[in-house]
């Protein structure tokens, strides 16, 4: 009598597609003149020093888009050319980020799949295995300990099932998304990049594999290629030999067009000790697949068929799907086996912004297309994009042109005033701010922006760089001598060097950081008010929350929350750790001689706004570490003579 293992059914998955996103939410001085003293016109001294740096000797071709505006008091510092449109490189991120956070919501999570069309009988799976992915890019060891481990967790998933041997093939299903996978004006020969990877909705590795070429046994014979991780199937073409003669190795990895197999060629010496080459893969689903059918048999799953990959809906067990037909309830063909849910949106945004990853932000313009239209492509995700920035930011049309999400087609188009409507519009919007501004790069950080080290604008400023042939650009916020918050944009296009470009945004940069009004003192932000229903208790942190949502959850103000748990970084919220909620009304303004940390703040800048010395504040605020000052909390201001 043999034993049917009942499987899960596939009403688990309606979700899929029929995704509720909820309510939205709401919506030194580097080559500058000595600082003089304030003058009431101030602000032309700025203007003049600022046009002075763009129009740099020799850059007469140069097209430049830039504004600085006040955050605080609403006012233009420099305007050049605001709204003329620039090609922007990565400053697109910034648009394709801020949608994602409004549509989405920084707590988003993808989802993959693993389904069968069969049954399970005697420990024996009688059908297919379907890996189902939704866009996520997080199936790396970016975000894990090694390239497989998401794979493994599922293999010990199937054994804990009961499943031992699977008597079918290994798909690797991208039909989430349609369309091309490489974006509208890429250009061919950056393909084999890393960072011009295939953005497809099952991504792997993020749609790298890594070759080790070495010599053959004998001369004329081709090189030995090894893959990384083992056990992917990808498509190459070796043309390349093996030659006796001395001279290293002359190697070329290339991909032609966008599907075509990698080829490799050229010559390498026998005695040469090998080369290594990361490559983008033409077909990312079946580079998955494979690499999962491999993972599973190590983990000493018998697996009877190939892997392949599906990318049209009609081919697809699932895409091509009526979720809601009552075949598809309980006993219906298909059936969920084991899911992998990645880290929220606003850690994935990190990667984005931070590391300018091109695969992260264009997957996330086409789950937006899905999500709101529908259609997971870069034409639906423009489409979306563009909606948002007109109808939610209030831009208005002709500013932006968008291609893809990432920046790296030349065809973009958009101005400094975009941007800095953007930026603006994240800096007034409560629930979308702090995940935006974690996502920024910070100036004279290790691991953010490694540029403006030991100037006014370290760890202060935070802004998105961007960089293509002849195209510089770098948009973000920075606070002034007095703690006054400036939004800017600055956009290059024809620039002669994009090294050069990027001294003068640092210049710049650095200058909006030292400005200073005479007798201006930058306004306290208003605390928005706490709800009377939150009750003093604790809350243990659950995988995705940060310090918002759970402000959010229990009615309070996000700085009552971080003063609440002093010590706890606002970016390194760890799940299972337990923190204090304060109750509501607990909080209370800073008294007289005490000042609340703004985001962006720094010891340096705080001790410039009061006028002392950075080791009397230092004295005054004992283990308040400078690398770890956290929005909210409250330090004591020392009074000195």
């Amino acid at each position: 009598m043999t034993a049917r293992l009942r499987l899960p059914s596939l009403a688990l998955l309606a979700a899929l597609t029929a995704v509720s996103l909820g309510a939205r939410p709401d919506a030194p001085s580097h080559g500058l003149p000595l600082a003089k003293p304030p003058r009431p016109d101030a602000t032309e001294d700025l203007r003049d020093d600022l046009e002075r740096l763009i129009r740099e000797r020799g850059w007469s071709r140069a097209a430049w888009s830039v504004l600085a505006v006040s955050l605080d008091r609403g006012d233009t510092l420099f305007a050049f050319e605001p709204e003329s449109a620039r090609i922007p490189a990565s400053n697109m991120k910034l648009f394709t980020s801020a949608a994602a956070l409004y549509f989405l919501g920084p707590d988003f999570r993808y989802t993959t799949y693993l389904l069968t069309d069969g049954f399970v009988e005697d420990g024996v799976l009688r059908g297919n295995l379907v890996l189902y992915g939704t866009g996520d890019p997080t199936l790396a060891d970016r975000f894990h300990k090694t390239k497989t481990a998401v794979f493994e967790q599922f293999a010990e998933d199937l054994i804990r099932i009961g499943i031992r041997r699977i008597e079918g093939e290994v798909v690797g299903d991208a039909s989430h998304f349609v369309g091309p996978e490489v974006a509208p004006g890429w250009s061919d020969r950056y393909l084999e990049d890393a960072y011009a990877a295939p953005a497809s909705a099952l991504s792997f590795n993020e749609n790298v594999v890594g070759l080790s070429l070495r010599p053959g046994a004998s001369a004329g014979a081709p090189p030995r290629i090894s893959m990384v991780p083992e056990g992917a199937s990808v498509a190459i073409e070796n043309r390349a030999q093996t030659v006796a003669s001395p001279g290293g190795a002359r190697l070329l990895v290339d991909r032609p067009n966008p599907t075509s197999p990698i080829v490799i060629t050229g010559r390498i010496s026998r005695g040469h000790r090998g080369v290594w080459r990361g490559v983008t893969v033409p077909d990312p689903a079946h580079f998955a697949a494979s690499v999962l059918r491999s993972v599973l048999v190590s983990k000493g799953i018998d697996v009877t068929g190939p892997a392949r990959g599906v990318h049209d809906p009609g081919e697809s067990l699932v895409s091509g799907q009526n979720f809601f037909a009552p075949g598809l309830l309980d006993g219906g063909p298909i059936h969920v086996l084991t899911v992998y849910r990645s880290p929220p949106l606003a850690d994935i945004l990190a990667v984005v912004n931070k590391r300018s990853h091109n695969l992260y932000a264009e997957l996330i313009l086409k789950t937006i297309g899905r999500l709101v239209e529908g259609e997971g492509s870069f034409a639906a995700g423009a489409r979306v994009v563009q909606s948002f920035l007109t109808n939610v930011v209030g831009l208005p049309p002709g500013q932006v042109e968008i291609h893809d999400g990432s920046g790296l087609s030349p065809a973009n188009r958009a101005s400094a005033t975009a941007l800095v409507t953007v930026l603006r519009f994240l800096a007034e919007s409560p629930n979308l701010w702090e995940p935006f501004w974690l996502s920024l790069p910070e100036a004279g950080s290790p691991d953010g922006l490694r540029r403006m080290f030991r100037t006014a604008a370290a760890r202060n400023l935070r802004a998105k760089t961007g960089t293509i042939q002849h195209v510089s650009a770098l948009s973000g916020y920075v606070q002034s001598h007095e703690g006054e918050r400036i939004a800017f944009s600055i956009l290059v296009n024809e620039a002669p060097s994009t090294w050069r470009a990027k001294r003068i945004e640092d210049q710049i940069a650095v200058r909006l950081a030292s400005f200073r009004r005479s007798g201006y003192v930058a306004p306290v932000v208003a605390a928005v008010a706490p709800s009377p229903s939150a009750a003093r208790g604790t809350h243990r942190v659950k995988p995705g929350e940060t310090f918002s949502s759970i402000a959010r959850g229990y009615g309070v103000t996000l700085s009552a929350l971080l003063e609440a748990n002093p010590g706890i970084p606002p970016d390194r919220l760890q799940a299972g750790k337990v923190i204090r909620i304060p109750a509501a009304g607990e909080a209370v303004p800073p008294s007289a001689g005490t000042h609340r940390v703004r985001p962006g703040e720094t010891l340096t800048s705080i001790a410039r706004r009061y006028g002392v010395s950075l080791s009397a504040l230092e004295t005054a605020n004992p283990g308040v570490s400078p690398r770890r000052l956290l929005v909210g909390q409250v330090i004591r201001i020392p009074s000195e003579t």
